[in-house]
């Protein structure tokens, strides 16, 4: 009995590895594309040009 346990704590060990190692090869694209899109928006906005007025400038 005891002979199986030595055999099974390698094959634990090896189910475990496998299942760590499909989680850390996983495709992360999709995060990525919804940040970018993000990042895309922002810098078009930075882009337009103002409504000519300076708020700073202006009466209250």
């Amino acid at each position: 009995m005891a002979a199986l346990a030595w055999l099974l704590i390698p094959l634990f060990a090896a189910i475990g590895a496998a299942i760590w190692g499909s989680w850390a090869a996983r495709d992360r694209t999709m995060g990525d594309i919804a940040e970018l899109n993000g990042y895309a928006r922002f810098r078009d906005a930075m882009e337009k040009p103002d409504s000519g007025t300076d708020p700073a400038t202006d009466p209250v």
